[in-house]
């Protein structure tokens, strides 16, 4: 009775495991077909994309070394980190520890640089209060030439040069409910300079090569400044390590910049996550094969499926791969990573790298630092 009992509990195993392949795969097939297609407009019958809609589009780059080699699908990660502010932030609320920090570097195209960094802390010995965390997001976007149009032979001239930035300073707070639910929101200030620029001149702006500042009549500060808003929840299924998720990224009011109004790139996901290892006779205790799918939509972009493979050894090493815009983009393609992670104690340390061809624009390389308590 007991052999049979055995048995029939492995072909449930296996008929849930095809189920969950099964639903993935159409997924990952239709969801290209069916999201990022084209639309008409009734009026014009014009075949529209959903591009170029937003500003601030830094906002929605996957930075985390980690996160971006499993194509950046973490909205339902259960067990999570101070990094959870970037994707969902329910997830800290299941934080390991007291604290947890962590930093990151990545080098974008076009010779784009980005910082991040982020710092969780569990405040209280018993945790009922919740994880309260700060996060940040600096781009660099490089040095460029200050040119303004001319009267002369060039029909320009130039200024010197200058050197647009970003930033994004977050304030987050999870808390879970129980074992199985958590939620959480995150507040953020971000900032985009553009630098200042002369606007408006008198008799055609400067006529010879030698510029006069006592032409420019008036200048504009190129910036813009606002608050934005994400909320998330994950939850824990009961079957096996099955975990869902939802997310919603970049609430915030429509903003101006010098005449033109834009929304900041607001994002919707929802995905799920499981440990396959559940549905074999392998120990979890020595590995770990995280599967992680989202669905992604977008604001200015096509809705799309993201995902991910995470195999760890020993709670150590970690070898990773996925897609973030599988059937959609036209450049960005495959990612992937790996990461180490060690204890020392109570005290843990990892590092991460993650690499992402990017088509024409070479391969992205990010490096990330993790410390906890």
């Amino acid at each position: 009775m007991q052999h049979a009992t055995l048995k029939t509990n492995d072909a449930m195993k296996k008929h849930y495991f095809f189920s969950i392949l099964t639903i993935a795969a159409l997924l990952l097939g239709s969801a290209p077909a069916s999201y990022g297609q084209s639309g008409l407009t009734p009026d014009t019958e014009v075949e529209t994309d959903k591009r170029a809609q937003t500003g601030m589009k830094f906002l929605s780059t996957s930075v985390d070394a980690r996160a971006s080699a499993i194509g950046s699908a973490l909205t339902a990660e259960m067990v999570g980190s101070s990094t959870s502010m970037f994707y969902n932030p329910a997830s800290m609320g299941f934080m390991e520890g007291r604290m947890h920090a962590a930093a990151t570097n990545m080098s974008f195209i076009a010779d784009i640089g980005y910082t991040q960094a982020s710092i969780a802390f569990r405040p209280g010995s018993a945790g009922n209060f919740g994880v309260v965390g700060v996060s940040l997001v600096s781009v660099d976007y490089g040095e460029f030439n200050h040119n303004i149009r001319a009267n002369n032979e060039d029909g320009f001239m130039q200024l010197g040069t200058y050197q647009p930035t970003a930033l994004a300073v977050g304030l987050g707070y999870a808390r879970s409910f129980g074992d199985r639910f958590s939620a959480g929101a995150n507040i953020k200030f971000v900032y985009q300079n553009l630098s200042t620029g002369l606007s408006q001149g008198l008799e055609g702006f400067a006529t010879s090569q030698d510029f006069d500042t006592g032409v420019v009549a008036t200048t504009e500060d190129y910036s813009a400044q606002t608050v934005a808003f994400d909320f998330g929840i994950v939850y824990a299924t009961g079957f096996e390590s099955l975990v869902i998720g939802m997310s919603a990224r970049n609430f915030a009011q429509e903003q101006t910049y010098v005449r033109e109004r834009f929304e900041l790139p607001l994002t919707f996901q929802i995905g799920m996550s499981m440990n396959l290892v559940d549905f074999t006779s392998i120990d979890p205790d020595m590995h770990s094969i995280q599967f992680h799918v989202d669905a992604q939509r977008p604001r200015d972009f096509a809705e799309h499926v993201r995902f991910g493979l995470e195999y760890t050894l020993m709670n150590v090493v970690s070898i990773r791969g996925g897609f973030e815009q599988l059937g959609v983009s036209e450049e960005q393609g495959l990612s992937a990573g790996a990461g180490l992670r060690y204890a020392f104690g109570n005290f843990r340390v990892g590092a991460d790298y993650a690499y992402t061809q990017f088509g024409v624009f070479g391969a992205v390389n990010r490096i990330g630092l993790q410390i906890g308590l």
